[in-house]
């Protein structure tokens, strides 16, 4: 009897976390970007879930690229689950996959973070930028900043 209600629990877990990984496909967050300068090379997102991480480069929990038309860009996160996140984004007009600083970390590009959020001296703090997420499809729009 005990081996039954076992494998019965087990077969309800298992339906029950295919039912959660189903649910997330469905989840999506778009981040248009607007105030870009040109049409060279293209944007990249990244998609942060903590303050520890935020806006630490290669520490995103998604990562995007996106191509650039009419100087406007759309990075899509797909299959993300609920929770708070925060977005930092680049004009990567080199096709550079890291954003180019100065010698006092100054951005060379232009760049933005979700809320439109700024920072003193430096990236804004994780709570500023960031949205509690519940999950379905959610649009967090960013206009760039060059320097």
């Amino acid at each position: 009897m005990q081996l039954k209600r076992l494998v019965v629990a087990c077969g309800l877990v298992v339906l029950f976390a295919g039912a959660i990984a189903q649910a997330q496909s469905g989840n999506s967050i778009s981040v248009p970007v607007s105030g870009l300068h040109n049409n060279n090379g293209n944007v990249r997102c990244g998609l942060y879930n903590s303050a520890a991480t935020f806006p630490k480069d290669g520490q995103q929990f998604q990562g995007v690229a996106a191509p650039i038309t009419n100087q406007q860009a759309t990075c899509v996160f797909e299959n993300v689950p609920p929770g708070t996140y925060a977005v930092a984004v680049f004009h990567a007009e080199q096709g550079e996959t890291s954003m180019r600083t100065g010698m006092f970390g100054q951005p060379k590009e232009g760049y933005g973070f979700s809320r439109n959020a700024t920072g003193s001296f430096g990236p804004p703090a994780f709570s500023a930028a960031a949205y509690a997420y519940s999950g379905g499809a959610a649009t967090f729009p960013i206009t760039l900043t060059y320097p």
